[in-house]
This record gives structure tokens, C-alpha cells and sequence, in this order.
């Protein structure tokens, strides 16, 4: 790995990269962006920067014909042609425009599945997986096979709880309401493909029309927020066990809401009750009934899909563990972006906390959240009931410097939920096809925490089953990667429908044996034995 370390109007980051990396590509993943209109080729001549030391590679074509010769003497660069060979320093004095949206680090993106080169016309399409809290969006050129590039940016939804039953109330009580959460996740998704097009590709509003489909996966709420159907049906227990139509009722209508004329709006359905097409997605991208019996996948998130391999049938079910494994609930909890506390070291009585793209701290994000309370465990300043053995007053600061990287009792106390509510329902899983902890093989982690989940401490804390590490994955954007993968398939739709042929969904609320499992994982230590 090589440091990228970025100056920018008094504020300075530090970017961890492969050596080949751009420093467009780097920056696109935060904040800070460089202005952009030709998708990386040079052509524009927008993205200048000015390299201040570094091993990286020598002038390219590109920057010959569009920076002057004193633009070259003066060290400016730009910054899609440029390469890290090593650790580099640059300036970067005129930003792009602030936006919400990120690019999506190319680790945490699936190589290219297919193409459709029988495609002559509107070979366009664009992948979305619509999550509680995240938006993930990519556009393809499918006849080529091709990613142009992919966003990752908030649900806007947000503005109205961050739980899902709070959003689908206030969408029932009021068809203002359910018409506004509808236009806020479209309005999204639409913007996020824009933005796509104007830095990637150079045009947006001819290109629109070059869209031939666009495919969406989610969890079943925001799929019945998004197309204002569905939403009722999951407010009756009876219905958590069967398919929800999620379909808008007036296809026309909507389709033209979303202003691409020649695209094929598709929304993959969902399994049953909470559980959504976007865990379909996460199978896969993962291949997961591929793999051996005894294979367990969590799509961990605001709300928290599992999915159990017994060799013969798919078991699945969902379950509420809300938000704070996305950095939500937590009084300084933040998305997993530039400042977040994504790691968290006991070193000789202090704690060293680092952030993502090196700046300051500004908060925790889901496995900044777990790390914390780990080690914090491990020291004895947190008891395995979550309680402090010293109250902290304010919160106990992993930085006594930093008041925003204090972690209360109430942190903990979410963290704890969230943890029980996923353990608990591996374990009912478990116990549903007649398997027990020591029967698992292959471990697929999939959701909120990325790259970033410290396996041990997560198995310490009891969130995962202690299995060998080595057959844990972390694929942080699987469900994206599955919805890429059909989207590309010449019957992506039949993807999703073989899967839905073997599958049992389990409506966790009719057991007789999940709340005393879940009260069972509340305390702070690893998975225990379920009789």
C-alpha cells in the first residue's frame, strides 16, 4: 500500500492506496473531489492538481496537450492521468462542487460477470440497491461489459426515521407523505446516475436516453416506499412469510417519473415479509448455494437478512437490528466516510483511533462502534453486561482530546441490541434446519461494515460465530454485486426466481424460542451453545 497526503483549502487528508491508483479515483471516494467531465481519459483537462513531492509516473500524452509548459514546470498535474508508485503529497486548489454522492472503492467492487453483445440499441443500464440508510448505484455498458462507474450516497429517506416502521407509518397516514418518500428515493437514484454521466461520461441528458434498464434491489420496505405498493401488507404478521406485491400499480405513470424514455424500470421482488430482493442479490453475487452445507450470509444493516445453506434448502429471515451498525442511534455516530472512527487499538493504556481518509475524528461508524466496545471490553472498562465499571460521566473518550470520540452508555446499550437481535437469529436459523454452530463452513459478511470488520473482535463480542477467520468473507457491496450481475444476464430476472424456488422464510415472531435467545446474546461475550 502507498499514502496519498491531499491539501485542500486549509484541510488535509490522507488516503491509503494500491500503487497504480489515481488520485481521482482516491478522491472520488470522499468528500473532496476533483472536477471531472471525460470519465478518466484526459480529454477534459478539468481535474488539475498540483504535485508537491512523490514517486509517481512521468507526464502523459493527455497532459502534454492540455497543460501549458509553465502549467508543467509549476508541478500541476492531472489527476486521472496520474499513477502512485509510492507515497505522494499533492494540492488540490479547485475542488468540485460538494455532492453527496461517493465513488465506490474499486475493492469493494465485483469484477465485470457478462455482456450482452447482442445489444444494437440503448445498451445502457444501471444497477441500483436501495438500502435504509445508503443508496448504491452503478451504470453499465452492457453491451460491452463494461462498469463507467458506480455511486454510493444517502437514502434521503432518512429525514423521516431512521427505522423502517417509522417511514412505512408515516407513508400509511398520509398519501402526501407516501408520494413525497417515493419522489425522495427516486429523485436520488436519478440524481445519482446524473452525476454519473456528467463526471464519467460528459453528457447527461442525451445519455438518459441511451438507458435501456434499470434493475432495483432492496429490502422489502424501501421497495414499497419507492413504488408506493406494498407497504400496507407488511404491517400484517400473517404476511411475513409471503411474497409482497411491490409493483406500482400504474407502470406508465411511473415510468415516466424517472426520465428515462427508453429504460425498463424492473424491481426484483422481494422473498417474503422484510426479507428483500436485496439479500437475493447478496446470493448472487456469492454464489452461495454453490458452496458447502452449513453456509450462513448476514446482510447486516438497519434492518438485518440472513440467509443458512443446509445443502438442500435456503433458510431466511430478517430481523430489526437498527441502525447503529451504520453508524445510526450513536451520539456521535456517523456514515462510514472521511473522519469516521473506523478502527479502534488498546496500546499501553491509551487508544489509537483511525479514521477514514485520515482526517480528523468525527465520529463512529459501525466497526469504529464494535472495535470500541471490544477493546474497551477486553480492559475491563466495559462489563460483559455492557455496563461501565466506572460510570463515565459524559461517555469514556477513546481520545481525551477529542469529545466526539466518546462512546456512552447508551452506545453500548444500541450496539448490544442490534448484536442480540443478529445472533439470536442465526441461532433460530440453526435450530430451524437442525444444525448447530459447529456445523458452519463458510462465513459470507455482507452490508454495513465493509472491508473494515475486525473479525476476532466481532467474535468476541459475540456478533459472529468463532469459526476459522480464514472462511469469512467480507463482501461489502454484494447485493450490488448480485443486481450487476443480473442486470448483465440475458435472464436476470430467472436469477432471482430460481433462487425463490428452494428457499423457507422464517417469521422469527411466531418462534416460541426467539426472545429468550435474543435475551441470551445480550451480554458482551462469543456465541454460546443454543440447546
Amino acid at each position: 500500500m502507498v499514502t496519498l497526503l491531499v491539501h485542500s483549502q486549509g484541510s488535509e487528508y490522507r488516503l491509503a492506496a494500491t500503487p497504480g491508483a489515481s488520485p481521482r479515483e482516491l478522491l472520488d471516494t470522499t468528500e473532496l473531489r476533483v472536477r471531472a467531465a471525460c470519465g478518466g481519459t484526459g480529454s477534459c483537462g478539468a481535474c488539475g492538481i498540483t504535485l508537491l513531492s512523490g514517486e509517481v509516473n512521468p507526464l502523459t500524452l493527455a497532459e502534454y496537450q492540455k497543460l501549458t509548459p509553465e502549467e508543467r514546470g509549476q508541478g500541476q498535474r492531472l489527476a486521472c492521468q496520474l499513477r502512485l508508485l509510492g507515497d505522494a503529497e499533492i494540492r488540490l486548489d479547485h475542488p468540485a462542487p460538494p455532492s453527496q454522492w461517493r465513488g465506490i472503492p474499486p475493492e469493494d467492487l465485483a469484477p465485470p460477470a457478462d455482456r450482452r453483445p447482442e445489444l444494437e440499441r440503448h445498451v445502457f443500464g444501471v444497477a441500483v440497491d436501495l438500502g435504509t440508510t445508503h443508496i448504491r448505484v452503478a451504470l453499465w455498458d452492457r453491451k460491452r461489459g463494461k462498469r463507467i462507474a458506480a455511486r454510493r450516497g444517502p437514502n434521503p429517506q432518512g429525514v423521516f426515521g431512521a427505522d423502517v416502521l417509522n417511514r412505512l407509518d408515516a407513508a400509511m397516514r398520509l398519501p402526501e407523505r407516501a408520494a413525497e418518500l417515493a419522489r425522495l428515493a427516486r429523485s436520488a437514484i436519478v440524481q445519482a446516475v446524473r452525476d454519473i454521466l456528467a463526471r464519467d461520461v460528459g453528457e447527461v441528458t442525451p445519455m438518459l436516453a441511451e438507458i435501456g434498464q434499470v434493475l432495483i434491489v432492496g429490502n422489502t420496505a424501501m421497495l414499497a416506499l419507492l413504488t408506493e405498493h406494498g407497504g400496507a401488507d407488511l404491517f400484517e404478521p400473517d404476511n411475513w412469510e409471503r411474497p409482497i406485491d411491490c409493483l406500482p400499480r400504474d407502470q406508465e405513470a411511473w415510468h415516466k417519473q424517472w426520465f428515462m424514455p427508453n429504460a425498463a424500470i424492473v424491481v426484483a421482488p422481494p422473498v417474503a415479509g422484510f426479507i428483500g430482493s436485496d439479500l437475493l442479490a447478496d446470493l448472487i453475487a456469492t454464489e452461495f448455494t454453490a458452496g458447502p452445507p452449513g453456509s450462513l450470509l448476514l446482510d447486516v444493516g438497519t434492518n438485518t437478512e440472513i440467509a443458512l445453506w443446509d445443502g438442500a434448502t435456503l433458510h431466511v429471515t430478517s430481523v430489526p437490528g437498527g441502525p447503529a451498525f451504520e453508524g445510526g442511534g450513536i451520539r456521535y455516530g456517523m456514515a462510514a466516510e472521511a473522519g469516521a472512527i473506523f478502527r479502534v487499538r488498546s496500546e499501553a493504556g491509551t487508544y489509537a483511533c483511525d479514521t477514514l481518509a485520515g482526517a480528523p475524528a468525527r465520529g463512529l461508524c459501525g466497526s469504529g462502534l464494535l472495535d470500541a466496545v471490544a477493546v474497551l471490553l477486553a480492559d475491563g472498562i466495559l462489563k460483559p453486561s455492557g455496563r461501565f465499571a466506572v460510570a463515565p460521566g459524559e461517555g469514556f473518550r477513546l481520545d481525551p482530546a477529542n469529545p466526539r470520540s466518546a462512546l456512552s452508555g447508551g452506545d453500548v446499550d444500541a450496539f448490544q441490541r442490534a448484536k442480540a437481535a443478529t445472533a439470536a437469529a442465526m441461532a433460530e436459523l440453526l435450530r430451524l434446519a437442525g444444525m448447530g454452530w459447529g456445523d458452519l463452513g463458510r462465513l459470507c459478511v455482507c452490508g454495513a461494515f465493509g472491508h473494515t470488520l475486525d473479525i476476532p473482535h466481532a467474535q468476541a463480542l459475540g456478533l459472529l460465530p468463532e469459526i476459522d477467520p480464514a472462511r469469512v468473507e467480507l463482501r461489502a457491496d454484494a447485493s450490488l454485486a448480485g443486481c450487476e450481475r443480473a442486470l448483465l444476464a440475458r435472464d436476470g430476472e430467472g436469477l432471482f426466481t430460481d433462487l425463490c424456488r428452494g428457499i423457507h422464510a422464517a417469521n422469527l415472531s411466531t418462534s416460541g424460542t426467539y426472545d429468550d435467545t435474543y435475551i441470551h446474546h445480550l451480554r458482551l461475550r462469543p456465541v454460546p451453545p443454543v440447546a
